[in-house]
């Protein structure tokens, strides 16, 4: 059923409605063929993504970041973010949370409830600090915070996915031990998805993959690009992200437009989307 309010957009404040997208979204993650999340930055590319035929999507913190010009972004502009891709489209919409923008674990998770509220169906937290000198929890305050994210993410409302990410490879903070040590710490604690940035090789996804029981996302803005979705669902991946990667693919081509026409040349014209193929997705 699809229900709108007197803008037609979707209308978010209908449990209904959520608690579809919540089912269809935990589904995705039950069946053998993994789950394609791509990353979407505003309403418009999510409406082109949606168009294209992909079943759920997945914010990006960098991707809005690099839209709003910003080298990290606020909390309160991951929500509104949130908020304009669960209106764009009736897919399934996952919140990057970063780390919760706190160290104490339920004031991390807190930052659930409002993904929650803003229609998301499920969410991601991360062990990474965002503090230089000391990038990633403790072991012991890692699986404290993804513990408080389970019990408040799966006590709201329309209980929420919760993804636990263990961030140390893209710090060097540690081994693939030790990511392993701390994807399978966080499924003991009940996230339902685990994600470790930095796995690149097919050994290294296949340890992780045999380490947990539950749904491990790869994302391939850091794994060897040459993998295909094949490749992934022979080694056992369940869902495959790409992160801030298609923004930085967008801005690529459009820096590469800026140049040349600083130059004073405009062939680059040529290669922009056609109308007809942008307007079918939007409204």
């Amino acid at each position: 059923m699809h229900w709108t309010n007197r803008s037609g957009e979707p209308k978010l404040g209908s449990m209904d409605t959520q608690a579809a997208r919540a089912a269809r979204f935990r589904a995705l993650h039950e069946r053998p063929e993994p789950l394609l999340l791509p990353n979407p930055w505003d309403a418009g590319s999510a409406r082109l993504l949606a168009h294209l035929g992909f079943e759920a999507l997945a914010s990006t913190s960098l991707g809005v970041a690099n839209a709003l010009g910003k080298k990290r972004a606020s909390a309160a502009e991951l929500l509104e973010n949130v908020r304009a891709l669960c209106a764009a489209t009736e897919l399934p919409v996952n919140a990057d949370l970063e780390n919760g923008y706190a160290a104490a674990p339920l004031a991390a998770a807190a930052l659930i409830r409002q993904a929650h509220d803003c229609g998301a169906v499920g969410a991601s937290i991360e062990d990474a600090t965002g503090e230089p000198h000391q990038p990633i929890y403790d072991f012991a305050l890692a699986v404290e915070r993804v513990h408080a994210a389970v019990e408040l993410a799966h006590s709201l409302p329309v209980p929420v996915l919760l993804t636990a990410r263990a961030e140390n490879l893209l710090y060097g903070a540690g081994d693939l031990d030790d990511t392993l040590r701390r994807l399978q710490a966080f499924e003991k604690v009940g996230a339902d998805v685990l994600y470790a940035p930095g796995l690149r090789t097919r050994d290294e996804i296949r340890s992780a993959v045999q380490a947990v029981s539950r749904p491990l996302n790869v994302v391939m803005g850091f794994a060897d690009p040459s993998l295909t979705l094949a490749d992934l669902r022979e080694l056992g991946v369940r869902r495959i992200s790409v992160g801030g990667a298609l923004s930085r693919l967008a801005l690529r081509a459009f820096l590469d437009g800026a140049r040349q026409m600083r130059e004073g040349r405009f062939q680059w014209v040529k290669e922009m989307a056609p109308l007809g193929e942008l307007w079918p997705a939007f409204t």
